[in-house]
Parts: C-alpha cells; sequence; structure tokens
C-alpha cells in the first residue's frame, strides 16, 4: 500500500453552543480534513483545526504546509512508518497541526491494512474512557447554571475556565463548588491568566477554602517556566501543564525542572500520534501522568484523541467533550459517547466511515 497523493479539503461544523475562554471564542468549527490516497482502494482520514492562538497554525498556513510536505512522501510505503514519520517532521519546521493530520491518516490507513482498531494497535488498555466537561468562562451565575446542567448530566468531573480576573476567578469557583454535589471534580483553566503570584495567591485561597480541587491547568503564560515552577512549588494542588508542552523538548523541559505535576498531551500541539507517544513514555518513565486533550474541532480529531487515551495507562484524565457541541455532526463513524462516557470503535483505523459536505481544496 502506497500513497499516491493528500488531497485536501475543508468542513464547517456550526456549535450547539459558544466555546468561549479567555483566549478566544468559538461558536462553529472551521477544519481542514485530508484525505490520503494510496495505491489501493483504502483512504486514510486526518484533520487539522487552526488555533492561532495556541499552535500559531491558520487555516492558510496548514494547507501550505501540507502541500509542501505532500511530494515529498508520494511513493512511499504505508508499512515504512518510521520514514513517513520523519519526512513529516523534517518536511517543514514547526506546523504541528498539519504534521497531525497528515501523521492521523497514515494511522488510519495502517489500522485498515492490518484491520485493526487504532485503540488496539497502540496498546488496547479500556473499553471506554470518562471525559470531563467544560463550562465556559462567563458571569457566575451563567458558569453555576452550566455546572448544575452538566451534573445533571451525569459528568463527574468540571473544566472550570477562569483566567481574566482573580477575585472575579476565585468568586466563580467558590460560586460552583457550593453548587454542585460534594463528589463532583473540579479542574481550573486558567488558560495562561494569571501572574505566578498571583496563581499562587488564588490558589491557596482554593486550599484555605478547602474548594476540593482536583488540578490547576496552566496557570501562567505558556512561555514561563520558571514562573510555572514557582507556582508549583508553593502550592498542594497539582498543576497541570497545557500550552507550555507542545513537543518532547517541552515535556523534557517541564520534567527535568519539575516545574508541573501533569502534562496535556494534543494531538494538534505535538504533531500527532508519533510525537505524542514519545511524549507519554517519557512523562511515564518520569512517573507523570497525563491527560488527553483536543482542541476545538470535528470527531475526526477527538476520536484520534480518544483511540489515544483508550490504549494508554499513563493517559488518567481525558477532556474530549467536543462531540457534545456539534449542531449537526457530518461525521460518520469514530468513536460513540453516551453522556461522560466515550466508547471504543472496533472498526479498522479510526473508524471514519464518511465524511459529510467535505469540499476539496
Amino acid at each position: 500500500m502506497k500513497i499516491t497523493d493528500i488531497k485536501i479539503g475543508k468542513i464547517k461544523i456550526p456549535m450547539n453552543k459558544s466555546f468561549k475562554t479567555i483566549i478566544t471564542t468559538v461558536s462553529e468549527i472551521s477544519e481542514i480534513v485530508i484525505k490520503v490516497i494510496t495505491d489501493t482502494d483504502e483512504i486514510g482520514i486526518g484533520s487539522a483545526t487552526p488555533t492561532p492562538e495556541i499552535t500559531g497554525d491558520t487555516e492558510e498556513s496548514i494547507i501550505a504546509a501540507i502541500k509542501v510536505i505532500t511530494p515529498k512522501l508520494i511513493g512511499q510505503d504505508i508499512d515504512n512508518m518510521e520514514e513517513i514519520m520523519s519526512i513529516i517532521d523534517k518536511g517543514i519546521i514547526d506546523n504541528s497541526s498539519a504534521k497531525a493530520a497528515i501523521d492521523m491518516g497514515i494511522y488510519d490507513l495502517f489500522g485498515k491494512k492490518y484491520n485493526i482498531p487504532l485503540h488496539k494497535y497502540f496498546g488496547g488498555n479500556k473499553a471506554s474512557v470518562i471525559t470531563g466537561i467544560t463550562i465556559s468562562v462567563g458571569t457566575i451565575e451563567e458558569m453555576v447554571k452550566e455546572s448544575l446542567e452538566a451534573v445533571r448530566n451525569g459528568f463527574q468531573y468540571l473544566k472550570i475556565k477562569v483566567g481574566d480576573n482573580p477575585i472575579v476567578d476565585l468568586n466563580r469557583v467558590k460560586a460552583i463548588r457550593q453548587a454542585v454535589r460534594k463528589d463532583t471534580k473540579l479542574i481550573v483553566d486558567a488558560n495562561q491568566g494569571w501572574t505566578p503570584k498571583e496563581a499562587v495567591k488564588i490558589i491557596n485561597k482554593f486550599e484555605d477554602l478547602e474548594l476540593n480541587i482536583e488540578l490547576i491547568e496552566q496557570p501562567v503564560k505558556s512561555w514561563d517556566i520558571d514562573g510555572l515552577k514557582f507556582v508549583t512549588d508553593r502550592v498542594l494542588i497539582p498543576i497541570l501543564a497545557d500550552e507550555s508542552v507542545h513537543n518532547i523538548n517541552d515535556a523534557l523541559n517541564i520534567i527535568e525542572k519539575r516545574a508541573a505535576n501533569c502534562i496535556n498531551v494534543k494531538l494538534m500541539k505535538c504533531g500527532g500520534f508519533h510525537n505524542a507517544i514519545k511524549i507519554l513514555n517519557l512523562a511515564e518513565m518520569a512517573g507523570i501522568e497525563c491527560m488527553m486533550g483536543c482542541m476545538v474541532e470535528s470527531k475526526i480529531g477527538v476520536t484520534a484523541a480518544a483511540n489515544f487515551a483508550l490504549a494508554k495507562k499513563n493517559i488518567t484524565k481525558t477532556d474530549l467533550d467536543m462531540l457534545l457541541s456539534y449542531e449537526n455532526d457530518p461525521i460518520e463513524g469514530g468513536v460513540t459517547f453516551n453522556g461522560e462516557e466515550i466508547y471504543a470503535n472496533d472498526s479498522p483505523g479510526l473508524g471514519i466511515i464518511e465524511v459529510h459536505g467535505w469540499k476539496e481544496i
């Protein structure tokens, strides 16, 4: 099975409600979807979501990067996985989202060729995973209402988006903790919004008030690793690094400096499965647990991330609630879900059957 072409297309997915953080607000998903064409009847599906605020990748840059890499892959045999991944990695600097899409499509083909679902190829550890649900940043009243609705719908984990004002953030988290059940687990995601000193002060308040916070995600700027360590060294609640970790070198830096307690792995940040495996293996050797997350993306990317989460023991938390956000889902196949639980699909590869509304660019 050899690669003969990569076709680039686009889909748009309206969301049933806006996704709001202090970084961005999204009400519609606009995504690049590729089809890796081979000299057989099989086609590999991959996707890339422009998230310029985090990855630096735009729709235009993703398309351009895929066009740069594609000619270098023509004629490569799918079994020659290491060489293919080296070509993708070296074909262009950065551009992690474009690389993730191609990586995804290659792995999808590999699973199809050998008739194995990717979660089993990667290790097949679980039949399902539990995802948390994100509570968008907003007024205290809006966030409490959304939190109560999530708990009524059976969610055990709430990821609370904050970061625009430490005093307001404290009141948001207090109000949500008072409103929901005591056994509801809370993760507070500041999305880089606090200074190191602000972060320590507010997290110490969480601790003093016994708000029972599971994790604090990315409290400071992504580049401020010393600031992240400053926070981690001065609080009891574990710190989760997200935007600070894109690649294996970032992960190694975090681990060597002991700047965080956990790492959030996202395929769009690291460039796909091949690099995610490296980060997970490194974290496991260092005794650091990982979360599997996603961007605001289609079920293609969420399915890819879920297959990884289903397979790896070191992924102890999952944040893949985008599945609940589509007004109309154009993706046929992939993982299935029931409330907070995401179930494996035992079809080969990613198990994506059809991408409705796909238009070649």
